[in-house]
């Protein structure tokens, strides 16, 4: 593992000299914050030693390096996920390797289903906490000591300081922007009525399929992790109708300005951490 993330980044830094302070993983139907990425440097995964290509709709599978306000940046554009059947290793390979190119702050975003009856379709939440019902985990296995402990710690899987920063820039932009816990499951298929009700119960304000395995591995890489989940829908049995992954990217694309004011109103302060 450790000689392929060497690999890869050697690759990189033949590319580009930018130093990324802070990665970001862009989920469904939130691609399009590439455009507030000024001097790009566009890798596709396929070029990319090591990285495996996308295969849902709505991620484009490339890594792409510029800056944003001034701040360098690594932007993921598309992630992998465990339903497609992918390892967990090779989920957060891309993460691991942000991470072995210098950044320190990790932002993973995701489009999910409102589990909270105060949310919205179109609402951002910023992750507070997580609950991993994935049934798997990215740090089974012999430990990478190069890479971080043992037994990391996820006390604030998501940095306290970063969502702080997140707020004040959501008050400045004008957004009144919630907090709440992800759930994340395997997938492919929507959750049942069923489960819904049982998330509920366990506290889970959202649900989705990614973003746990990434920030663990973040955490456990040492970054400090912010995630942010834009609600494109109501969960199964809140919403009065059946669930598909166009109305996912079509609610992404109607907050696309807030979401990227929002994130470069937060590179700025995130950058002088």
């Amino acid at each position: 593992m450790y000689e392929k993330l060497k690999q890869t980044c050697d690759f990189i830094k033949s590319k580009t000299s930018s130093v990324p302070k802070v990665g970001l993983v862009l989920g469904s139907g939130l691609g399009a914050y590439i455009q507030r990425i000024e001097n790009q440097t566009i890798l596709t995964y396929e070029e990319l030693p090591n990285f495996l290509p996308c295969s849902v709709e709505g991620h484009e599978g490339r890594l792409i390096l510029g800056t944003v306000d001034g701040v360098e940046v690594a932007v993921l554009q598309g992630r992998l996920h465990a339903y497609e059947g992918h390892s967990m290793e090779q989920i957060v390979f891309p993460v691991r390797v942000l991470a072995t190119l210098g950044i320190e702050v990790l932002v993973l975003t995701n489009a999910s289903g409102g589990i909270n009856m105060d949310y919205s379709p179109g609402d951002l939440v910023l992750l507070s906490d997580h609950i991993n019902l994935m049934g798997k985990n990215p740090l089974v296995g012999p430990n990478i000591s190069e890479l971080g402990p043992r037994f990391p710690d996820m006390t604030q899987a998501y940095s306290e300081e970063i969502i702080q920063i997140m707020k004040e820039s959501a008050t400045e932009i004008g957004l009144n922007i919630k907090t709440g816990i992800y759930c994340s499951l395997l997938g492919p298929t929507y959750e049942t009525p069923a489960e819904i009700r049982m998330l509920k119960t366990i506290g889970a304000d959202m649900v989705g399929m990614s973003t746990v395995p990434e920030s663990i591995a973040g955490n456990h890489l040492g970054l400090k992790v912010c995630g942010i989940s834009c609600i494109t829908n109501m969960a199964a049995g809140i919403a009065k109708h059946k669930l598909n992954h166009d109305e996912v990217k079509e609610e992404a694309l109607k907050v696309m300005e807030t979401f990227s004011s929002l994130l470069t109103k937060s590179m700025k302060k995130i950058k002088d951490l």
